[in-house]
Order: C-alpha cells, then sequence, then structure tokens
C-alpha cells in the first residue's frame, strides 16, 4: 500500500506471504529430524525511489507476524523495453535476516545435528542471499494476464554455511514461478 504516491518516491505498508517447507520437501535423509516450517505472514513497511522510467531502487524491512525473525531486502528494477504487449524486467536483490529467522531457517540444535552427524549451527544475524531475478508479464486481456518469474540466488555468509545448505543443499538457489493474474 504506498502511502507517499509521489513522482518519485513511494512507500508505506508491505506483505508478504512466506511459503514454509513440510516435511516431504525435506526428504527421506532430513524429514523427522528438521522440524517442517510452517507458512507465515510477514508485515511490514517499504520505501522506493523511482529514478526514471525505467529504474527503481527501494528497500523493504518486515517481520513474520508470529515472531519468527526480522527480513530486510534492498532492491534494484529495471525495465527492459516492451516486447510488443510483454512488459519484462531484470530486478537484483539483496536480503538480510535477523538471528531468529536465520535460525529457524537454517539452524540445527545439538540433538538435530547429532542425529545428522553435523555440528550443531545457531547462525545470528546477517546476511543472507544475492538475487538476480527476470519479471515478464503477458497480457490476455485489459484486466488479466501470466507473470513469469525466474531468479538465480547465491546464499552466503552464515546461511550458505549451514550444514544443512553444505551438505543437503547448495548455495545456488533457482526459483521459477508462473501465475495468473487478475488487475483490479
Amino acid at each position: 500500500v504506498d502511502l507517499i504516491g509521489g513522482s518519485h518516491w513511494h512507500g508505506g505498508l508491505y506483505g508478504n506471504y512466506l511459503w514454509g517447507r513440510t516435511r516431504d520437501e525435506l526428504g527421506r535423509r532430513l524429514g523427522g529430524i528438521v522440524e517442517p516450517l510452517s507458512p507465515r505472514i510477514q508485515g511490514g513497511g517499504y520505501l522506493q525511489y523511482q529514478a526514471d522510467r525505467r529504474l527503481s531502487l527501494g528497500v523493504q524491512l518486515s517481520h513474520d507476524t508470529a515472531g519468527a525473525g526480522a527480513y530486510l531486502r534492498f532492491y534494484a528494477d529495471y525495465a527492459l523495453p516492451k516486447i510488443g504487449y510483454i512488459e519484462h524486467e531484470l530486478e537484483l536483490q539483496w536480503q538480510a535476516m535477523n538471528a531468529p529467522a536465520m535460525r529457524r531457517y537454517f539452524g540445527l540444535d545439538a540433538s538435530q545435528a547429532a542425529a545428522l552427524g553435523t555440528p550443531s549451527w545457531q547462525p545470528g544475524e546477517g546476511a543472507e542471499l544475492a538475487r538476480l531475478e527476470y519479471d515478464a508479464f503477458v497480457p490476455t486481456s485489459l484486466h488479466t494476464g501470466f507473470a513469469l518469474s525466474i531468479g538465480y540466488g547465491r546464499l552466503y555468509g552464515q546461511a550458505g554455511d549451514s550444514p544443512l545448505v553444505t551438505r543437503y543443499g547448495a548455495r545456488d538457489q533457482v526459483t521459477e514461478g508462473l501465475a495468473f493474474v487478475y488487475h483490479f
């Protein structure tokens, strides 16, 4: 929700739904040892500067509404020239978490670590991820369309050093998404 609504500056309330992880997603080796994570809703604020028609820079600060951590994200969006009706852009992101959020996603307590044969891991706050993303919107009518997202990120710092990442996951994170959008 944009409460500033200026020609260059925007800012206000920000919300996000953060997916968790299920026991099935953890797989045979981690399921039953590492706790699944329930989905969460984040609430906070954002500030964005629209430098020109194509470039915007922003920051988002949010907190898990169930009290499991705080998140900081800086981003830069660059709108690419349209291809017909297709709108697309590149986004560069840098994300950080406070200690409770970092431990929720990347930590291992002593009993979990012993069951996995790894050292326990209790990370503190810090940088988590750098990411480059390509987003496209393909309209299908005046109010509808498909949104596509493809991203490559790299976990680093204490997140990237977690035994969950180094032994069972990957520092390189590839994501993709496809959605049908209805604009009111």
